[in-house]
């Protein structure tokens, strides 16, 4: 063999071996941005925590007259309560599919939650969740329920901002007065005037006694907040990551010096 050739080692620095390097490298970088994000996202929840739980405890404020509901944020009236005055009109409840858990009274489980228009002395219409009612019994408050009278009433409820539909959000089911989720926005539809202002937010009853039904009073002050668990697991990835790379390097060096240690005995 020609000296060259027997002095020639291979080393490190092939296009595939540089491409691995730099994924590794940009793989660590978005481990530690997404960790970072999720630091960030904690914040905001802790804040948005706080604020539902201040917001809670505060005495009952008036709504503004419905032509002001228009420029009305949701966002700004979230969680506090509010007090207003009307007459339900019970003949266009629409009741919305969902499952109570840690519930505040009795009932839970599957089941509905009955929502009501109130129409207000100015023309407006507020849409209001009197409760949860069990999925077996909810045909006897599809109409108002035992008890329910269209008098005027003032009532005191916990204002909360709309559901969001997500991809796979059935639509409503107008001719049945079936929903999902509980958005202003899409019970109008179920209004028989629909040129009537409709407040942005719905009020969610507090609670109607320890037997009463609809079950009022769950409002959920429960809110996911994983974000510290994500921020670890994406930290984690971005310590791992190198230490693979480093292993990685470390047995290409020893395969190259096996490499060139032969080409030396030939």
């Amino acid at each position: 063999m020609a000296p060259d050739q027997r002095t020639q080692r291979p080393g490190f620095g092939t296009a595939g071996q540089w491409a691995f390097v730099i994924l590794m490298g940009l793989l660590t970088a978005l481990f530690v941005y997404l960790g970072l994000w999720q630091v960030s996202r904690l914040g905001e929840k802790q804040a948005e925590i706080a604020t539902a739980e201040a917001r809670i405890n505060e005495p009952a404020r008036a709504l503004p007259a419905s032509d002001q509901w228009a420029s009305l944020d949701p966002a700004q009236w979230d969680y506090y309560p509010v007090e207003v005055t009307g007459r339900f009109d019970h003949d266009q409840t629409v009741v919305i599919f969902g499952n109570l858990t840690d519930a505040n009274g009795p009932f839970s489980g599957i089941g509905y939650w009955i929502m009501a228009p109130l129409q207000t002395g100015d023309g407006g219409v507020v849409w209001v969740n009197r409760g949860f009612v069990p999925q077996d019994i909810v045909g006897q408050y599809e109409d108002g329920g035992p008890g329910a009278s269209g008098d005027p009433i003032t009532l005191e409820a916990i204002a909360r901002r709309p559901e969001r539909s997500g991809p796979f959000t059935p639509e409503a089911d107008i001719a049945g007065r079936r929903e999902w989720i509980r958005n202003p926005e899409r019970l109008a539809l179920f209004l028989a005037d629909a040129d009537r202002p409709v407040l942005p937010v719905t009020l969610d009853a507090i609670a109607s006694g320890p037997d009463g039904l609809p079950q009022g009073g769950e409002t959920e002050l429960r809110f996911s907040n994983r974000h510290l668990e994500y921020a670890g697991t994406w930290f984690a990835f971005a310590l791992i990551t190198p230490v693979m790379l480093v292993f990685w390097l470390a047995r290409q060096r020893r395969r190259d010096g096996r490499v060139a240690r032969g080409q030396a005995d030939d």
